[in-house]
């Protein structure tokens, strides 16, 4: 039983996580009308002290672990004690959150922003990317062993999406270990959900995985550097951009998991490959041919 003396601080918060699915009739490639489940997507507009700051799409199973993740990584409010409370409101879609004494310098924070790749479209403010420059992340070794047992584990966890679909899935993870799994419409809420937890819980990311069905966009790249994590794992594939990012942060970069093939696109010298697969003549699926080396 945790000393309340030192558990982490938390505001003040309602629990007005939705449903994710929806039942709803369609017809099947026979003609036949079956009942099926959709994704729920909700707007969810986020106001700190009554000033409006954006409005996100969302499944909204986490609406208060989003808001507080989005206010995090966008570096709002860099402190959890500075907030009192978090509100949802679904009625209203609007997540209230008030503060004990005000946020300075709203106006030059949201005066510049840039609309994202992100599913239903991010957004990055201006004081995000100049937060990146002070970001310093540890290098993890990660064991080629522990990464197949992890994406493993992982398989258990896409519930929302084996039942309905149009989903991404995002997790913290340490080693084979999951500690936290969310399903959102965008890629980008998932992961500013995970933050908002991570702040409740008072985890730190050092030591930490971060995992994502979506592709590792710049946007990705950041929300992980500003969570403390230094180490992407993606089934997707990553952009040009972020792989740039994540050089310079120091970010371990894998992506395109399939099986056991995958593709570490930065921080290779971070992998002990101690359980490579059987050497195909060509691996299937593989985004690059295997060259040949002349004798």
């Amino acid at each position: 039983m945790s000393n309340p003396d030192t558990a982490p601080y938390r505001p003040q918060m309602t629990q007005a996580g939705l449903n994710p699915t929806h039942p709803v009739m369609a017809v099947d490639e026979f003609g036949s009308a079956r009942e099926v489940q959709v994704a729920g997507e909700s707007p969810l507009t986020l106001y700190v002290d009554d000033r409006e700051i954006v409005t996100l799409m969302t499944l909204g199973t986490h609406p208060e672990a989003l808001a507080l993740g989005y206010l995090r990584t966008q570096r709002f409010i860099q402190d959890l004690s500075a907030i009192r409370s978090v509100e949802v409101n679904w009625a209203q879609e609007s997540a209230r959150i008030t503060t004990f004494h005000g946020v300075e310098g709203w106006d030059e924070k949201l005066k510049r922003r840039t609309v994202t790749t992100g599913c239903g479209q991010g957004t990055v403010f201006s004081c995000t990317l100049d937060a990146l420059y002070t970001v310093r992340l540890p290098q993890v070794q990660l064991a080629q062993s522990d990464l197949y047992g992890l994406l493993e584990n992982i398989q258990q966890h896409n519930d929302i999406y084996r039942r309905a679909g149009a989903v991404h899935g995002c997790a913290l993870c340490r080693q084979r270990e999951i500690l936290m799994f969310v399903e959102d419409v965008g890629r980008h809420n998932a992961a500013d959900a995970i933050a908002g937890r991570m702040w409740l819980d008072g985890l730190a990311g050092g030591d930490k995985i971060f995992y994502t069905t979506g592709r590792l966009t710049s946007e990705i790249v950041m929300k992980s550097a500003l969570m403390g994590i230094p180490v992407l794992l993606s089934r997707s594939g990553v952009t040009h951009m972020g792989l740039e990012l994540a050089r310079e942060l120091g970010i371990t970069m894998i992506a395109r998991t399939k099986g056991r093939h995958f593709l570490v696109y930065h921080g290779a010298e971070n992998i002990r490959f101690n359980d490579p697969p059987e050497r195909l003549r060509e691996a299937p699926d593989s985004p690059v041919p295997h060259t040949r080396v002349p004798d």
